[in-house]
């Protein structure tokens, strides 16, 4: 088994957002060659997305997933920059942008059973500016990386997920790229939806992947995934080229479940094939 051994960076925090740590994971391939650089692929959940040694079901095993690929020349390994959640997760993964829009705030209050404050609203925001502002300079000043448009892509779960859809939206000039495993669309619902038709980049520049099973949470995505399906094909991106939108029935909304498929968005994302 491979042992993952991270780059640690406790140095990124800012006003206004809980502290945490930001971790690195390099491919082998990248003390294998030092005139080269490399993608980088930003996850949210960080703390899960490699090896999660509290949990019975383990981590993601993104490090495993990718040496494999690479091993097999199915894609160019990336740089990970893992990036923990903390206690104000809910906040600040729920795009800001989409609250306002028709539907978005009544499912938010159904969903989450309560209002949001002023301050709670403002996270989301703060932390993908924290992103771009602060954390990805940060990487792109300390390691080998190509820091262009296509070579930056985001990935993350349920909720994790959403955010890193709503960041390409925000900074489609910055990211080229979102995998969003089990998105959890219900906390939005139609407000998502809406905020989608407007801010979705134009086709061509982008790739988007997306995923979901059929039990525990995952079960109430089907709807809203096929509507955000139908929303992509009718403004031009094209699904294996621009586009993927998985379905795994019998899978749950677990950490498990993604590591077992986490290949498949790795491919689509590094990899030189269609889906």
């Amino acid at each position: 088994m491979q042992k993952v051994v991270l780059e640690t960076h406790r140095d990124l925090n800012i006003p206004g957002l809980l502290r945490r740590r930001v971790d690195v994971w390099l491919p082998e391939e990248y003390h294998d060659n030092y005139a080269q650089h490399f993608p980088v692929l930003y996850i949210q959940d960080g703390q899960m997305v490699f090896d999660q040694f509290h949990s019975r079901g383990g981590g993601w095993k993104v490090h495993q997933a990718i040496s494999e690929l690479a091993k097999a020349e199915k894609i160019t390994a990336p740089i990970v920059v893992a990036i923990p959640s903390t206690i104000n997760r809910k906040f600040e993964y729920l795009p800001a942008g989409a609250l306002n829009y028709p539907g978005g705030r009544a499912a938010f209050e159904v969903t989450a059973k309560n209002d949001i404050s002023p301050s709670h609203q403002q996270m989301s925001d703060q932390y993908i500016q924290w992103i771009v502002d602060t954390v990805k300079p940060a990487i792109d000043k300390r390691y080998r990386t190509l820091p262009e448009v296509d070579n930056t892509t985001l990935m993350g779960s349920s909720l994790g997920g959403l955010i890193s859809l709503y960041l390409l939206c925000e900074f489609p000039q910055v990211f080229g790229k979102a995998a969003c495993l089990s998105t959890h669309w219900p906390i939005l619902g139609e407000g998502m939806i809406a905020y989608l038709d407007e801010k979705l980049p134009e086709p061509g520049n982008h790739k988007f992947y997306f995923d979901y099973g059929s039990e525990g949470l995952d079960r109430d995505y089907a709807p809203w995934q096929m509507k955000v399906d139908s929303l992509l094909r009718e403004k031009g991106y094209r699904e294996g080229k621009d586009f993927a939108s998985w379905s795994f029935p019998g899978e749950d909304h677990t950490t498990k479940a993604w590591a077992s498929r986490v290949h498949i968005p790795l491919t689509f994302m590094f990899g030189t094939i269609d889906l």
